[in-house]
């Protein structure tokens, strides 16, 4: 029989801090070796028996993923929130602590894998990334202007072409000097927004599944490529409802004294749950295309729907919301049957 050992490895910028547990919670070995990939690779092609590796989510986690799965039985890239911590803290106990709590099956693992769309991700990530470093230049771009009490609402005041009539209405030179220069940053900022879309959209045509992502209302080309990039694969999510929290869509509910007994008898009280709002652990990119695309089909595709969802009572955040749940619901759904996304076969009820 192999010998099973338990690798909890806390990695830092310089130094990774490595501790070995056997299937008894034995400590084996330890070590601290240089954040290397040879030398990662090394130490554990050094170690005897069935390893089982896991450490935190984080800047190296990828890198350090790709780098030791085809050298070990399993790795276990685990979110770093969910782990409790009691007592001090060291980098040694923290490596013990990864090890004892990957051989209790106490870890809670982030997703890592899908080489053939990794290209797509880090094109995603740059796409993002630049788009929200817009965004942040706008927001400052305003708030100089709000200021200052000058109304600038819409997008007027980030065209090139009426700078000039924006630039009077300040009243220095120093704030002028401001406003240029970011309005110079802005310039670049959207020129490399289009370059990041531009190769977004190129290398995520060269996956059949962009197609299939397409085809669901309210999804462009530029949404699928991101939804392909951060999410990779639908089989990852067992069901809708794991795929709503993923992407923020999931309501939160809280309730107590869920059980009363009548004549004797446990039964279920009928108090209902109080709603807390929607999940705030999720990853906003997809948050932010499905929420889009369910503005889109709002305004289009599913108009006459999101206006008797109105019409009936709900707000119109809420029925926006609806439509983004759908929307996600029947992605995830598409997705995993490899199949185009027909009008004909949707069920005409709503998300629930």
């Amino acid at each position: 029989m192999k010998l099973l050992k338990y690798i909890g490895m806390d990695v830092h910028k310089a130094t990774t801090v490595i501790a070995v547990l056997d299937s008894a919670g034995k400590v084996l070995a330890e070590a601290i070796i240089e954040t290397k990939g040879s030398t990662i690779v090394d130490f554990l092609k050094s170690q005897r028996g069935t390893l089982h590796v896991a450490f935190e989510e984080g800047t190296q986690a990828s890198w350090l993923y790709d780098l030791i799965q085809p050298q070990v039985a399993s790795v276990v890239v685990c979110n770093p929130r969910k782990i409790v911590r009691q007592g001090n803290k060291a980098d040694k106990l923290d490596a013990k602590l990864l090890a004892e709590l990957l051989r209790t099956g106490a870890l809670k693992p982030v997703y890592h894998g899908e080489k053939s769309t990794r290209a797509v991700k880090e094109l995603a990530l740059s796409y993002i990334s630049v788009v929200a470093d817009g965004t942040r230049i706008k927001n400052r771009l305003k708030s100089l202007f709000r200021g200052r009490g000058i109304e600038c609402s819409g997008t007027a005041v980030y065209s090139p072409d009426e700078r000039n009539n924006w630039l009077a209405r300040l009243d220095s030179p120093a704030v002028c000097a401001r406003a240029a220069r970011l309005w110079q940053e802005l310039d670049l900022v959207e020129h490399l927004s289009e370059e990041a879309e531009k190769d977004l959209v190129a290398e995520a045509r060269k996956h059949a599944d962009t197609r299939i992502l397409r085809s669901v209302p309210g999804i462009g080309p530029i949404r699928a490529a991101v939804i392909l990039g951060v999410a990779a694969t639908p089989h990852r999510f067992r069901t809708k409802r794991q795929f709503w929290g993923y992407c923020g869509l999931a309501v939160v509910t809280a309730t107590s004294a869920e059980y009363e007994l009548l004549n004797g008898r446990v039964c279920r009280s009928k108090k209902r749950p109080l709603v807390r709002g929607l999940n705030n652990n999720y990853n906003r990119a997809l948050k932010g295309v499905f929420k889009s695309a369910a503005k889109t089909v709002a305004a289009g595709e599913w108009k006459s729907r999101f206006e008797a969802m109105v019409a009936d009572g709900t707000t119109e955040s809420l029925a926006r919301l609806t439509l983004a749940r759908k929307i996600a619901s029947i992605t995830l759904a598409l997705w995993k049957k490899g199949e185009r996304y027909d009008p004909k076969k949707v069920k005409s009820s709503h998300a629930a």
